[in-house]
């Protein structure tokens, strides 16, 4: 019923920027909480951003202030500006999608920060 497929991840200096794409199918996007998460190697995955069905945001301390998620319902599109990318940001990033039915995540893109 609901597909996520990400794109945008890659390999970036520290201090450069990359924006993350969500593109959803199903009916339930307009109504629902979109997040991406992030696992690194070795760790839990663990919350990164989140947007509501009315743009409220929540966003993890460590990228607060350089990460920015936005949403076009119009598109069932969730994005990730992700700026003044670090080291520790290295991992692969994962969108989800909260329904009433539970979660739905997408496969993950990489995201490779080098020093």
């Amino acid at each position: 019923q609901v597909q996520l497929v990400e794109s945008g991840g890659g390999l970036v200096q520290a201090g450069g920027s990359l924006r993350l794409s969500c593109a959803a199918s199903g009916s339930i996007f307009s109504g629902s909480t979109m997040g991406w998460y992030r696992q690194a190697p070795g760790s839990q995955r663990e919350l990164v951003a989140t947007i509501t069905s009315v743009r409220r945001t929540n966003y993890a301390d460590s990228v607060k202030g350089r990460f920015t998620i936005s949403r076009d319902n119009t598109k069932n599109t969730v994005y990730l500006q992700m700026n003044t990318l670090k080291p520790e940001d290295t991992a692969v990033y994962y969108c989800n999608a909260a329904t009433f039915d539970g979660p739905y995540w997408g496969q993950g893109t990489q995201v490779t920060v080098s020093s």
